[in-house]
């Protein structure tokens, strides 16, 4: 063999081991940037995935427009504070902060949470709303004379135990989606997917303790009670 075909079998031998590791380096980054790009997505879908996870929760479905023309309809004789179970991406909690209402939202995901509060500072009423990352069994109601819902039927029915336990007398309930199971709704707007459902709080709080009453009366005539 001659030292020129040495020469270009080194040099070939070079290029090879040189294209490997080009290769092993393209594997290395493409690696990272999968790996860098399923963390990323983790992150970002954690928040949404999780509350899925509870026994009872509310999925993030954004309201839509006829939906929030309607809840703006039905209350719009009232006025004072107004709370968003389940607050989503805030815009229950802002359209009803531009008709005058002190508007609170309440909701697991911290994402939607962080990204209500810049979407209302953007639309300027960041002074007049309010995001919380809460667990809504966690919170107290009694301060809100508005609370709209937008609910799952599995959690309807301890729902109203809570808020006719809370709620002061003279406030309304808006139902969207899903109707309360035992409540006799006052009035509905809209139509299908869109249909709201209102409810006076003086009227289930009465049956509540109506309830309550026959429930005593009952354990007072039980032959247990009388031993």
């Amino acid at each position: 063999m001659s030292h020129g075909e040495d020469f270009l079998d080194s040099t070939q031998a070079s290029q090879c081991t040189s294209d490997s590791r080009s290769r092993n380096r393209l594997g290395l980054v493409v690696t990272g940037l999968v790996g860098g790009s399923l963390v990323a997505l983790y992150a970002v879908t954690a928040p949404f995935v999780a509350p899925a996870l509870r026994k009872v929760c509310l999925p993030f479905v954004p309201a839509t427009t006829a939906q929030v023309k309607n809840v703006l309809k039905v209350l719009r004789a009232r006025s004072g504070t107004l709370v968003d179970i389940g607050s989503g991406d805030g815009r229950i909690v802002i359209a009803a902060a531009k008709h005058g209402f002190q508007a609170s939202g309440f909701e697991l995901n911290p994402w939607l949470v962080w990204y209500s509060r810049y979407k209302a500072w953007r639309e300027g009423v960041h002074r007049t709303t309010s995001f919380h990352i809460s667990d809504l069994w966690k919170v107290s109601f009694a301060q809100y004379y508005n609370v709209v819902i937008f609910g799952v039927p599995q959690m309807m029915e301890q729902l109203e135990l809570k808020l006719a336990r809370e709620l002061p007398s003279t406030a309304k309930v808006v139902a969207c989606r899903f109707p309360f199971p035992t409540w006799v709704p006052e009035h509905t707007a809209g139509e299908g997917i869109d249909t709201v459902w209102v409810y006076d709080a003086g009227t289930f709080k009465s049956h509540l303790q109506q309830e309550m009453a026959k429930s005593a009366l009952k354990q007072e005539g039980s032959p247990d009670s009388q031993t």
